[in-house]
Parts: structure tokens; C-alpha cells; sequence
């Protein structure tokens, strides 16, 4: 068997010495060098004080975007960063008017449930809600997609992996029927981005979201936002702050002067200690390239996914490799605390309700760690029993 290169970055991680570190899907390993970068954010408030702010701070939230941005596909400036997803999600809804014939929001029934909780809140401002759902809790037929849009959908949301299954959802065409149809896109790409090649400009892609904590290994912290850029014009905001004005320092009375470039979609003071963590991530990921990650990862689920079966051990993710994402879900007797005992003996997956123990390789992850956590599977379940 040929070596794998990308194992030299194991020693970039300094967790994975004594655990076998499976759980990239939740929250990616830490990188050695994010604390050095959280020093370099000490060292500079120590020393440089109110000055940090023109020296770099203010302008964070686009240049940590930028390394986002040649992740999944956006331009320089395209992407601004804030605290999570759910932020993103209510800066983007709070553009648009719920009150007239254009009042439909269609959801897709594999969406995290954070997503959906702001959608239903948007139902007090006339906005009708058309959740599509999911006929097996872990697939979504294109064509339900499909056939939800129409002429008085306003926004179509989905989740370009699902959290639940890893199933990959066809952006491409949900988004060219949503513009057949007068529709703007948000698409969800926390389950992606850093483990599937995306191209948010390719794709036509209006919105996206996303978040550091897992594939990406940025830490909690740190969601970013992508608005296709020539929708800015047409887009205010309700969800704002002072750093989306065109003249902050002017703290001028009144409703706000939007700035004309992406900061039109920043608000308050933005969380300056979680860029400087996520940074080493993002350019990690993008120094070994997302295509070098994805043929990595399809080959270690691939054989996750034969463990599995040689242990007659239910797979609740897609076998088609086009439409898996960097999970695979297993379903085990006992899932709960076999997943408890797992963390116990330094093997760190994680159980989802509906689903079973999802199991998430990633470029850092050896051959044979596959090999061990499905024999301690095994080995729990049995005892278990």
C-alpha cells in the first residue's frame, strides 16, 4: 500500500498522540500552532492596546473570511465572519419582507434544528414555513425539493450535507429551480465545507453559512456568512450593528447607511480571540486542498462501511460515495452508552438520537484506527448484551 501523505500532519495535533480522534463532524482537533495564534491576540492587546483596531482588528472579519472564502469557492471580500450560524441565518432572513404574496420559506427536512427554529420564529412576521420532509430520517428525494419551490417561495434552505445521515443534497439544482422560480438559496455548509469540494460561485449559490468548529479545526467561535456579491445592493438588513455602516466612526443617529461592500453584513463588535483561534484551521485545510481531503475520506468511510457490514452493524449512510458526505452513521445496539464506554477507552465518536454513533475520519486519521474503533465496537456491544 502506498504511504499517506497526509499523515504528516498527525503531528500537528497534539490530541491524537493518546486518542483515537474520530469526531471531526463535531468539533475538529485543535491545531498546535491556534495557541501560539491565541498568544500572538494576547501579545498584541498587551502591547499595542486601542491601536490593534487599525492595525488589523477591524478588518478581521473579511481577511479571516478570505481564507473561508478559498475554501468554498468565494471571492476576496465575499465572506464576513461572526459568532455562529444562527447569527448568519437571522442577518439573512432579516432582509427580506414576510408580509407579502412572496411569503414562502422552504426548509429541507434533514436542516439542523437551530436553522429551523429561526424559520418558525419568522412565522410572527407572516412568513409561511413548507417543511419537506424527509420520507427515511436521513434522505431527501431531489424531487420533493424540487416540486416545494414555487412562485411564492422567497427562500429555500438546505443543508448541503445533513448532520443526522452525511447525505449529500444536490445544490446545483435546487438552486437553479429556485432561481427558475424567483428564489434566493441559503445553504447550510457546516457539514461540508473542508471535507467536500464547494464552489459557492460555480454553483450560483445566493447565501451560505458555516461554522469552525468541526472539519474546519477553527474552534468554536467563528460562523461565517457568503452573500453572493451582486445582491448586496438589494439587501438591508434589520439584524445590524455599527460596523455595518458605511461611516461607523460617525455613530450617526438614525436608521443606518448600509456600507456598499460584504461589512453591510456585520453588526456589533465583532469576537476579535476567535479569529485568531480558527485561522490556523482554515489554512491547514487550505494548504493540503480540499480534493486531497475528499479522496481521503471517501476511501476511509468506504472501508468504515465494510467494517460495518463484516460486523452486521446496520449503515444509516448513503453508499454511494457521490452522495456521502464524511460520516458514517452506524446503527449499534445500545448506541448511547457504547459511545459513552468509547470515550472512556480514548475513542471519541458521538451518538445522535435517530441515527446511531457517527464515525467521522479525517485527513489526520491512520488506516488502522478504523480498524480499532470498529473491534471496540464490537467488543462493547457484545457485553453490552
Amino acid at each position: 500500500m502506498n504511504p499517506d501523505p497526509l499523515l504528516a500532519w498527525r503531528k500537528e495535533f497534539s490530541i491524537l498522540a493518546k486518542t483515537t480522534y474520530l469526531i471531526s463532524h463535531s468539533l475538529g482537533a485543535m491545531p498546535r500552532r491556534t495557541a501560539d495564534a491565541l498568544q500572538e491576540f494576547a501579545s498584541v492587546w498587551s502591547s499595542r492596546g486601542i491601536r490593534a483596531w487599525e492595525e488589523g482588528w477591524w478588518e478581521m472579519p473579511v481577511t479571516a473570511g478570505n481564507l473561508i472564502g478559498a475554501i468554498i469557492g468565494a471571492g476576496p471580500g465575499d465572506v464576513v465572519m461572526h459568532q455562529n450560524v444562527s447569527i448568519c441565518q437571522s442577518i439573512v432572513t432579516s432582509c427580506f419582507d414576510w408580509n407579502g404574496p412572496r411569503n414562502k420559506l422552504v426548509t429541507d427536512g434533514l436542516n439542523f434544528s437551530s436553522n429551523d427554529y429561526i424559520y418558525y420564529g419568522l412565522e410572527r412576521q407572516g412568513a409561511r414555513i413548507c417543511r419537506v420532509s424527509s420520507p427515511d430520517g436521513a434522505t431527501l428525494p431531489l424531487e420533493l425539493m424540487l416540486d416545494s419551490i414555487d412562485e411564492q417561495t422567497q427562500l429555500v434552505s438546505v443543508s448541503h450535507v445533513a448532520f443526522r445521515s452525511s447525505f449529500v443534497q444536490d445544490l446545483a439544482a435546487i438552486t437553479n429551480r429556485a432561481h427558475e422560480m424567483g428564489a434566493l438559496v441559503i445553504a447550510d455548509l457546516y457539514q461540508s465545507a473542508g471535507v467536500l469540494p464547494v464552489n459557492v460561485r460555480d454553483l450560483g449559490l445566493d447565501f451560505g453559512t458555516g461554522g469552525s468548529v468541526k472539519w474546519l479545526c477553527g474552534g468554536p467561535g467563528a460562523g461565517y456568512l457568503y452573500v453572493r456579491p451582486d445582491l448586496r445592493p438589494r439587501l438591508r438588513p434589520a439584524v445590524t450593528g455599527w460596523m455595518a455602516h458605511c461611516r461607523p466612526f460617525e455613530f450617526e443617529p438614525g436608521p443606518i447607511d448600509y456600507a456598499s461592500d460584504a461589512f453591510r453584513f456585520l453588526n456589533g463588535t465583532p469576537g476579535i480571540p476567535a479569529l485568531y483561534a480558527a485561522r490556523s484551521g482554515y489554512e491547514i485545510v487550505n494548504q493540503i486542498g480540499v480534493d486531497a481531503i475528499r479522496a481521503k475520506s471517501l476511501r476511509q468511510t468506504q472501508r468504515l462501511i465494510e467494517l460495518a457490514d463484516e460486523a452486521g452493524f446496520p449503515v444509516h449512510s448513503c453508499r454511494d460515495p457521490q452522495m456521502r458526505g464524511g460520516v458514517v452513521v452506524v446503527d449499534v445496539p445500545n448506541a448511547k452508552e457504547v459511545a459513552r464506554e468509547l470515550a472512556r477507552r480514548e475513542v471519541l465518536v458521538d451518538f445522535r438520537p435517530n441515527a446511531g454513533i457517527r464515525i467521522a475520519p479525517h485527513f489526520y486519521t491512520a488506516d488502522d484506527e478504523l480498524d480499532r474503533v470498529m473491534s471496540e465496537i464490537r467488543s462493547i456491544a457484545r457485553l453490552s448484551q
